[in-house]
């Protein structure tokens, strides 16, 4: 049986009517009045003209015929009613990045053409001077923080007040659109067009997890989500990105409770860690070490009882085992569970740490993959075998996307068709071993091609954080006139700590070939991210181009 998520959200409300689905510092809302929320949503938008022009069959897989609601939000309850509310007048919900600055939001408005935009009035200005730009000016919603009204918006909560209570007077299907903008680390922000049938499957809590198998039906689904008592979810992470939707999606289908905390324009690690102790939250989902230093800092600083949270999450950046082993010595009674996924393909592989594990967190880059996810070799046109020598694309069959929105040759290469199998490949690096298991090498995009050898920054990386007075790092190359290009390392030192030039490089040969050791070590005052803990690629790569850096002793810095 195929779902969409309107139908889904319906039968949860009418099943768990009194119970919390939603809760913010200054509003709760259960099961009841988050129905209610998004059914005036949606009819807001259909009186407004948010239409379907063409049904999925009389479409290109980058092609889209449902219009287009942005959401330029901080996370708030405003948020997930937007999205659900959008998916139930059969638009789709498209997220903005926040940190974008007037060019970047101009160029993502253009191509997602929204027919509606809601926004936190903080935004409002960037708004302003970019929306009289676009083809056609849309329906213009103000979540209110105490800024003015942009001129020609209408007030959020007084729209939502003033919209028709009942059912959108349109039928949902497995086929209408979720949109998920990739954060344009390594080029242009592209819209990932997903079928919620599949997107629901893949990343949102569409599977029976105890069973290995999808729900049977919605009704298998609700019963099972009555019949516990459902997480309390927080993501540090923000909704604008993958993981924040997805976790908050995945908790509200498993019957649990979104805890948003009271600082959302950045993480605030004391405000994280007093949410969690105050709304006994359950599961914690963060992104890497740019988000696990800072709150391992603040659990140092002042004692909590965080004994409620059972997990930990992590997606989209890497954890070091440092972090991993200090998590588990604080927080003996969580499993911590690192993710490997994109938004091209949702969780692909992942592995889980829990206190008094054998060898404890080994943090050797390896991975036990999802249900679909393989390694294919170079040509994109068949699978490698587990134990093949060679490396090859991590990809995932089955419940993937459709395409790029507007871009044909990006879908056509992205998602290939591999023994009858549709194929994700996102552009991941990887091997599989004998044993099966996923040994992730790194992201294309970041492979450094130096002396005529290829040189996987994340692998670089993690070995670089292991060193005692690493906070944070990255690896990028640099153009070089005898190597072509060369690895240069980024680093955050801890607070107090003095560079080790070679202290760190000598680490790093223990563990790499030579050819991997960075030829140069730069420090900088903290390693540029965006929320949701990914390189600021373009940053990196001028910030090693614009440096000396310091080159270690000896011939460590030599590639043969």
């Amino acid at each position: 049986m195929e779902f969409d998520l309107p139908t889904v959200h319906d039968a949860l409300a009418a099943r768990l009517a009194d119970r919390e689905a939603i809760a913010t510092p200054e509003r709760r809302l259960s099961w009841a009045e988050l129905g209610d929320r998004t059914r005036r949503f949606a009819n807001l938008l259909v009186a407004d003209g948010v239409t379907v022009h063409a049904e999925r069959a009389e479409l290109a897989p980058y092609e889209s015929g449902q219009d287009a609601v942005a959401l330029y939000l901080y996370n708030g309850h405003q948020y997930l009613e937007a999205m659900v509310g959008a998916f139930k007048a059969r638009a789709v919900p498209c997220n903005v990045n926040y940190r974008y600055v007037e060019a970047e939001l101009a160029q993502l408005l253009t191509d997602m053409a929204p027919r509606a935009i809601v926004f936190h009035g903080r935004f409002a200005d960037r708004l302003g001077a970019v929306v009289d730009r676009l083809d056609r000016r849309p329906l213009l919603l103000q979540v209110d923080d105490g800024a003015p009204l942009l001129p020609g918006a209408v007030d959020y909560e007084a729209a939502l007040a003033a919209a028709a209570p009942g059912p959108p007077p349109v039928e949902p299907t497995p086929d209408d659109l979720y949109a998920l903008y990739t954060g344009g680390t390594t080029g242009r922000p592209k819209g990932v067009l997903w079928r919620q049938a599949d997107v629901f499957v893949a990343a949102m809590g569409g599977r029976n997890f105890r069973e290995r198998r999808e729900w049977a039906s919605v009704d298998e689904l609700v019963e099972s989500a009555a019949a516990r008592v459902g997480p309390r979810v927080l993501s540090a992470a923000p909704f604008m990105h993958g993981t924040g939707q997805w976790v908050a999606l995945q908790a509200l289908h498993a019957g649990g409770s979104v805890v948003v905390p009271k600082v959302v324009d950045r993480l605030d690690p004391v405000d994280v860690l007093d949410t969690i102790e105050a709304e006994r939250v359950t599961l914690l989902v963060i992104a890497g070490e740019a988000f696990a230093r800072p709150l391992l800092g603040a659990m140092a600083a002042r004692p909590r009882d965080l004994s409620s949270l059972v997990a930990i999450g992590s997606s989209g950046a890497a954890l070091s085992p440092a972090s991993v082993g200090e998590l588990l010595q604080r927080l003996p009674q969580v499993r911590i569970r690192d993710t490997v996924g994109s938004s091209e393909a949702g969780s692909q592989a992942e592995v889980i740490r829990r206190a008094g594990d054998d060898g404890g967190p080994a943090g050797d880059g390896t991975f036990q993959p999802a249900d679909g996810t393989c390694v294919i070799d170079d040509t994109r046109t068949a699978r490698l075998a587990p134990g093949h020598d060679g490396t090859g694309w991590l990809a995932r069959g089955g419940r993937v996307p459709l395409g790029y929105l507007g871009d044909p040759e990006g879908t056509a290469r992205t998602f290939p068709v591999i023994d009858g199998v549709r194929m994700s490949v996102p552009g991941d690096r990887a091997r599989q071993l004998a044993d099966g298991r996923i040994e992730l090498l790194g992201r294309e995009a970041t492979t450094i091609n130096t002396g005529g050898e290829k040189v996987f920054a994340e692998e670089v990386e993690a070995a670089v954080r292991a060193h005692a007075t690493v906070r944070d790092v990255a690896v990028v190359g640099r153009p070089s006139e005898r190597w072509g290009s060369e690895v240069v390392a980024l680093v955050q030192l801890e607070p107090g700590a003095e560079l080790d030039v070679d202290g760190i490089v000598s680490g790093c040969a223990d563990r790499l070939a030579r050819y991997k050791l960075p030829k140069a070590v730069v420090v900088v005052d903290t390693i540029r991210r965006s929320p949701s803990g990914k390189l600021d690629l373009r940053w990196a790569r001028d910030t090693a181009s614009a440096a000396a850096g310091n080159a270690p002793a000896g011939t460590l810095a030599s590639p043969s």
